[in-house]
This record gives structure tokens, sequence and C-alpha cells, in this order.
């Protein structure tokens, strides 16, 4: 018997219905059925009595239920006693970051939260999204500055933060790098390089929103992942980019960044994700360290 089949066993207790309960636990029926054999292979007797139409709990079952509860709810407790422990004692966050935020937001953060915190050590971690949240449910991060999924996972935490706008990259030699401002419309016939949607959804939409926001279509040029590589490809004069004003702080050669005229479709959120139903005092400190200088941070973005 172990905590796992436990979990599975109250999922399917409570729920009295191992597709809802499989849900919940986001794992296949088949496996939580099995995890449930097992439990009943271990204690010698059944817990359920299953049909095609119900599942009900047996006595043995409903008397586990109680019980099962007490030692999960106690388990947890103690995990959380030593974890809180051992990061009072490590004084160290480890913390994730897109690369706009890395380069713009994460640098003022960390000025400010060393001079509350001095004695803290900061891991930091650059990578986009869709990896920086897996490593804050595995555990190998407390605190993560990401974009908000579009279907965010409920074992998470999620506050936005703020809106970040976009500029658009050029070569210092295209003629529209000598212009203050660009339009869409400025943009109608030009080679755009974007990045690819599934690793970057927000960035990705966001030149096809605004696109459409002008009646227009893009003229997609080349796909590209990071961002250090699109704005190289522009500095190579392959083509310009609408990217979040933070990019610019990206070490690049050849690149102007025009601001782009205000729509209210240049709006890229950033949001702060922690795992959900944790406790960690050191995390716990940057995040009010985050909000309390959010006015100030948003400014800048």
């Amino acid at each position: 018997m172990d905590l796992h089949q436990l979990r599975c066993f109250v999922a399917a207790a409570e729920e009295l219905h191992f597709g809802k309960a499989a849900q919940r636990l986001e794992m296949l029926p088949s496996a939580l059925g099995r995890f449930i054999r097992l439990l009943e292979d271990d204690l010698g007797t059944r817990l359920m009595a299953r049909t095609t139409r119900s599942v009900t709990l047996t006595d043995d079952g409903a008397l586990l239920l109680k019980d099962a509860r007490a030692l999960l709810a106690q388990a947890e407790q103690l995990a959380s006693k030593f974890r809180s422990s051992g990061r009072k004692q490590a004084a160290t966050v480890r913390l994730g970051a897109i690369d706009s935020a890395a380069a713009g937001l994460v640098p003022m953060l960390l000025h400010d939260f060393r001079e509350r915190c001095p004695d803290v050590t900061v891991q930091l971690v650059e990578d986009k999204t869709i990896r920086l949240l897996p490593r804050l449910l595995s555990g190998r991060l407390d605190l993560a500055i990401v974009r908000p999924p579009e279907h965010p996972d409920k074992r998470l935490e999620l506050s936005l933060l703020f809106y970040e706008t976009a500029v658009v990259a050029v070569s210092d030699q295209h003629p529209l790098a000598a212009r203050k401002r660009l339009t869409i419309a400025d943009l109608a016939e030009q080679p755009l390089i974007v990045p690819e949607r599934r690793a970057r959804p927000h960035s990705h939409d966001l030149t096809a929103k605004l696109f459409a926001e002008a009646g227009l279509e893009p003229r997609i040029a080349q796909i590209a992942d990071e961002k250090q590589t699109i704005v190289n490809l522009v500095a190579a004069e392959l083509g310009v980019a609408i990217v979040p004003k933070w990019t610019s702080r990206m070490a690049a050669r050849g690149v102007r960044y025009v601001r782009l005229a205000a729509s209210d479709m240049n709006r890229l959120p950033l949001a702060a994700a922690w795992p959900r139903g944790t406790r960690d005092p050191v995390r716990d400190a940057m995040l009010q360290m985050l909000q309390a200088r959010l006015s100030h941070y948003a400014r800048e973005a």
C-alpha cells in the first residue's frame, strides 16, 4: 500500500465514477482502476463494487475512506513541514522566466529583492512557458514569470501581473528604421519573422491579431523559435518582427526597435505562476516584493 494508491482510492470513492476520478487526477481510467486493484490485493479485501453502470463502496471501502483521508492529510502536513524547514535553511528561491521577462522584469525584481533579502540566493532559469510550467509541477522551480496558458493546470496558481507592449524590430539598414512610429499598414508588404505557435502562442497570435484588426494578411516569411534567433534574422535583413518591448534589451547589433502605433490588441500578458496549495516563505517574500513594486515594473513594459 502506498500514498498514490490511497489518493486514487479516495478520488474514486468521493466521485463514485472512475472517469470523473481519473480526470480529477489527470490520469487514464484504466490506470486508476489498476492502482485500486493493487490496493485491494495488498489489503486482501474488496473496497468497491463495480458494474458497468455504477460504483459503490463496500463496508471495508467505507471504513478505509475515513482513515485514508486522515493519512493523506497527515502525509501532506509532514511534507509541508519539512519543505518549509528546508527552505528556511537553504534560503534559496528557484525562479523561472520567459526571455523577455528575463531581459526586462527580472533584473529590476532581483535588484529590489536583494535589498530586502540580501541572504537569499536566486537560481534563475530562462525558458519558454511550455517548459517552465512542468518544472513548477515537478518541484524543480518555486516561481515562474510566464505567459498565462490557454488551458491553465488546476495544480498551479496564476496571478496576472500586467501587459507588455510590442515594438517592431527592423534592420538598421531598412527604410523603416528611420521612422519614430509604425502602423500595421506600414508592414503590409514586409516579410515577417514570427515564432512557432506551439512554442509561443501569445507572441505568434499577436502578429495575426494586429493584422486582422487592420484588415490585412501578414506575409510570414520565416518561422523561428527563439527571440534571439528572430532578432538575429532581422539583423540579417531577412524580414521584420513584432516583438515584446523588453526584447530590445537583448544584445543584437544592426537592429532598431520602432514603436508600434497604439492598439487594444497590442498587449502581451505576463503572469506569475507557482504550485497551488504550497507554503514557501522565501518564494512568498519574492511574490510580495513583486506585488509591491508592480506599478513601477509595469511602467517599464
